[in-house]
């Protein structure tokens, strides 16, 4: 049955493997988990009910994602969306939590519209190769800075990347498991990246670095937000901007993910199209109205499914296996806890388990610069700015935008304007109006 589902053999992949891919991806990206609730408690939205909102509505997107689009990609509430959603919604502009919800949703009716009419699709099809190995690498960039602040090895002072403090126990966990994986990935040991989150997990309980919180407790109630969002209200004049706001973040979010994602794990075919990807653009769209109805923000593609495809995911099932973690985690939100959570030292918390992770796979992202045309500098300088623009503002869609209008300016001051399509000229001056006026 799973392999008239997903063609483990002929993906070169096993069940085995896809279960260890599975679970190096959710722990990946299971601090959402304890986020999340930190994050929408500023809006005024019950905690416990935000987790389990959190890990049903990634549950169920993973799962669809895993066995109609046949991709190993998890899915869960964005990070960037959820602040935009408390700090600028509900904090800065006094809307209800409700109607913010009801906001989410119509932007989720409008990814569903645009993806049905496959217009979203055009978009990514539009995107030269030389960019989508761009993107690629751009996201390893993220995922390895991501790591190397979250683990203390780089801090930031003042808006400025600084090193780290090598006093703190949990940044020498987090650089001996780096080094830890590396070794085991040196030596081509299989799982390293698991075999390697686990010794690290346990060198840390004797020093205090990991807590253990035990291992099951009581789900709270979801009640006091689900089915809560109002939809009408949302529907405002005045609210048009947040609806489009919402929707641009994660239309390009998704699209630079699922592309760098997949470019790592070798989906794009020789035409330059990644198979399916309608598929998977319609359940990141449904994702985000079934979020809002669950009572949780924007739900996207996650850059941390590049680990389960570092650890040999190739298939949906690894998704699969991702959904039912986070299932699970409704009632083992305390072992999660433990190994996802952070080490407090000072005024620091640091990540001393996920983070060498988040670094090797960044790091092993790079390799696609040399599909790259180094010898055309109106291919090259657009993947190198869509490179830089991800991580120095820390987001993978303003890099994207750093690309897309220097690819289309270079080639056409270059007299090659015939090389780039209608499409890309189109969003590359959508994203001139975006940072001119958003």
């Amino acid at each position: 049955m799973l392999e008239k589902i997903f063609g483990l053999r002929k993906a070169g992949t096993d069940l085995k493997t896809e279960f260890r891919a599975g679970t190096i991806t959710f722990l990946s990206m299971a601090y959402i988990i304890a986020v999340q609730p930190v994050v929408l408690s500023k809006a005024g939205m019950a905690p416990g009910a935000v987790m389990v909102a959190t890990c049903i509505a990634s549950a169920i997107t993973t799962l669809m994602m895993g066995i109609y689009a046949n991709y190993p990609i998890g899915l869960a509430p964005g990070m960037g969306e959820n602040f935009y959603f408390s700090y600028s919604l509900v904090l800065g502009r006094g809307i209800p939590w409700r109607v913010a919800l009801g906001v989410v949703f119509w932007s989720g009716l409008a990814f569903f519209g645009v993806t049905l009419l496959k217009l979203r699709e055009k978009i990514v099809d539009a995107i030269p190769r030389s960019l989508k190995n761009g993107i690629a690498v751009g996201i390893g960039f993220f995922i390895a800075y991501l790591g190397l602040e979250n683990s203390g090895i780089i801090r930031i002072r003042d808006g400025n990347p600084s090193l780290g403090n090598f006093h703190n126990p949990g940044t020498l966990l987090a650089i001996a498991g780096l080094l830890l994986i590396g070794v085991l990935i040196a030596r081509k040991i299989k799982g390293a990246i698991f075999m390697g989150m686990v010794i690290t997990f346990i060198l840390g309980i004797p020093f205090g670095i990991v807590k253990f919180y035990g291992f099951v407790s009581p789900p709270p109630s979801l009640s006091p937000i689900f089915l809560k969002m109002d939809i009408k209200s949302a529907l405002s004049v005045s609210l048009i901007v947040p609806i489009v706001a919402f929707f641009i973040m994660d239309l390009f979010d998704t699209i630079g993910t699922l592309i760098g994602v997949a470019e790592q794990a070798g989906f794009i075919n020789e035409e330059g199209k990644m198979p399916r990807m309608n598929r998977a653009l319609l359940t990141d769209a449904t994702g985000t109205a079934l979020g809002a109805g669950l009572g949780t923000s924007t739900v996207t593609s996650y850059i941390e499914s590049a680990t389960g495809v570092a650890e040999g995911g190739k298939t949906g099932l690894t998704s699969v296996f991702v959904s039912i973690y986070f299932f699970l985690a409704i009632f083992f939100y305390p072992i999660i806890q433990s190994i996802v959570g952070g080490y407090k030292f000072g005024k620091e918390v640091v990540y001393p388990i996920t983070s060498p992770v988040l670094i090797i796979v960044g790091a092993m992202m790079f390799a696609n610069i040399r599909k790259v045309d180094l010898k055309d500098p109106t291919e090259f300088l657009p993947a190198i700015l869509t490179v830089l623009g991800m991580p120095l503002t820390m987001s993978i869609s303003d890099g994207l935008g750093f690309g897309f209008i220097s690819y289309s300016v270079l080639k056409l001051l270059s007299g090659r304007g015939k090389e780039v399509s209608l499409v890309l000229h189109v969003l590359s001056l959508l994203f001139v109006l975006k940072f001119a006026f958003l």
